[in-house]
């Protein structure tokens, strides 16, 4: 069964500045800043929330489709989901705008300042859900906000249930938009402090939320998760990983999980453990898809953070 994955793909450039910010940055001159930092260290990875699910579904042995936008430089991203085995037939590239790219500088303090060029991503909306034969499910992740928009309501045409994760693409919607998207929704997703957001703009408690739709799920990061339904709430026990490296793309790793526990009809308990796990084996590495994994491996890693199999 294919999960039908809308959301960003993007190149994620980042950068080591080998010292502190505050040492070049002054106080009392941030009115007219202009400064420049020597990065002699530079890395390009494949980046964006689709593409980033979509790894982490795969590894998982699903069939992720991912539904998104990309520019004129989409070609090595290309070659990489090829090699990946991850099918882009509703990737549409645009060669008239650049795919969406971070650029990311880094200083000893781990302090960052971030640039982000939306590029093809903000057209997301020129490229709608594709219809499937059989049963799907989807995930609407961060995107541009009207495709973001268009998505949803086609899903709900097509009688796709569908994950809802606003992501960092909250700050785009009002009270008005999120309690529509929750309307909508079979399952919401969120970390903790967009889930305080959530609840401050909708006015909506968890259990509001839960019994709107089939779950909410709140990550709290190394606290785990809990997952709310109409039946109660799941306390989801982190996965201890087995070094702390880089925690970017941790999210989109859990979302995988919460799909793949979905598209093979597991209790939550279960399914939010596999998510969780999912997490860990991301943040053990650099990048967002530079982790591996596969099925035997990762029944021993649930059975030695969790004591039973699945």
């Amino acid at each position: 069964m294919p999960a039908l994955i809308c959301g960003s793909i993007a190149y994620d450039n980042i950068m080591v500045f080998p010292d502190r910010f505050k040492n070049h940055i002054l106080p009392e001159k941030i009115h007219i800043l202009n400064v420049s930092f020597m990065v002699p260290e530079m890395r390009r990875e494949f980046g964006g929330c689709a593409g980033n699910i979509a790894y982490n579904l795969k590894l998982l042995g699903e069939d992720p489709l991912p539904v998104a936008a990309a520019g004129r430089d989409f070609g090595p991203y290309a070659e990489w989901m090829d090699r990946c085995g991850i099918r882009r037939d509703h990737i549409r590239v645009l060669s008239d705008t650049l795919t969406a790219q971070a650029f990311i500088t880094t200083d000893l303090d781990d302090n960052q300042i971030t640039a982000f060029h939306p590029g093809a991503m903000s057209l997301s909306h020129l490229n709608p859900v594709p219809a499937v034969e059989g049963r799907s499910v989807g995930i609407i992740a961060p995107d541009g906000r009207d495709g973001m928009l268009q998505h949803a309501d086609q899903f709900v045409q097509m009688g796709v249930p569908f994950i809802f994760d606003p992501g960092q693409g909250m700050p785009m919607f009002g009270a008005e938009d999120l309690r529509a998207f929750i309307e909508k929704a079979a399952w919401v997703t969120v970390n903790d402090y967009e889930w305080h957001l959530m609840q401050e703009r909708t006015g909506l408690t968890p259990e509001e939320v839960a019994a709107r739709v089939e779950a909410l799920v709140i990550t709290r990061g190394a606290q785990g998760s809990r997952i709310f339904t109409a039946s109660g709430c799941y306390e989801i026990p982190p996965a201890k990983p087995r070094a702390v490296t880089d925690p970017t793309g941790c999210g989109d790793a859990y979302r995988a999980g919460l799909l793949f526990g979905i598209l093979n009809d597991l209790d939550w308990e279960t399914t939010g453990r596999i998510a969780s796990l999912m997490g860990a084996i991301k943040i053990e590495c650099t990048g967002t898809q530079n982790h591996r994994i596969k099925r035997p491996e990762l029944e021993v890693r649930y059975r030695e953070s969790f004591g039973t199999g699945f």
